[in-house]
């Protein structure tokens, strides 16, 4: 069988496998790998229990729907004494790059899946852009995120909250071309992740020069973009 991939997390989001205390003779095998003073804890491994291929709703540079039983999934998480930090950006971040480290070597990965936003990600697009934004570059919106449409219109993100606790809303008429409302999505959440969120309105230019407004929703769960 092929692997399908990597679950770079637990499908209850950064909860780490229970592998210590609590496993029993035949329950869970698993390798802990370390990166950068980091331990993270690889499962499901042959001869433990086999994992089951997640729910994929988004897809980055990866085909139609794979048959589970040609694939088998493997996941990652941050090693036990990782758990009350394991949402913290360094922790977040080495655990991607074992991912990534784990794409890079091994071809028969097909691809990597990523709870927060329901992604599946090829191998060479998730090398490719996880590369990038550990060596400096920008956040891998697309792939760590993804994005619906709602039924007024609007592009909305899925996955953001995770990073910063609010998703992101570009309001019509922006969406009325979807693919210049999604470059702008990704612009914005790139500097969103960077600075955490934010709590009032600010302004914005667009690249096309046109001026916007970023403003939280009455319950601050949301992002609302909007032309001024």
């Amino acid at each position: 069988m092929q692997d399908a991939g990597i679950d770079p997390v637990t499908a209850e989001g950064l909860r780490a496998h229970q592998i210590a205390a609590d496993m029993e003779p035949h329950g869970h095998l698993w390798i802990e790998l370390l990166r950068d003073g980091l331990t993270f804890d690889l499962s499901g491994l042959a001869p433990g229990p086999a994992l089951t291929l997640p729910v994929i709703s988004h897809r980055f540079d990866f085909g139609t729907y794979p048959d589970h039983s040609d694939l088998e999934v493997l996941a990652i998480a941050p090693g036990p004494h990782l758990s009350a930090g394991a949402r913290t950006m360094p922790v977040l971040r080495g655990m991607l790059a074992v991912a990534r480290d784990l794409a890079m070597h091994f071809e028969d990965l097909q691809a990597v899946f990523w709870p927060p936003s329901g992604s599946a990600i090829g191998r060479r697009f998730f090398e490719s852009v996880i590369t990038a934004w550990l060596d400096g570059g920008a956040f891998p919106a697309l792939g760590l995120t993804a994005f619906d449409e709602t039924a007024d219109g609007a592009l909305q993100s899925v996955g953001l909250a995770f990073w910063i606790g609010q998703e992101l809303r570009i309001e019509p008429p922006l969406t009325i071309d979807k693919i210049a409302a999604t470059r702008l999505a990704v612009r914005l959440i790139n500097q969103l992740v960077i600075v955490g969120g934010i709590e009032e309105s600010e302004r914005i230019v667009a690249p096309d020069g046109t001026r916007l407004v970023m403003q939280t929703s009455r319950n601050s769960e949301y992002i609302r973009v909007r032309r001024e």
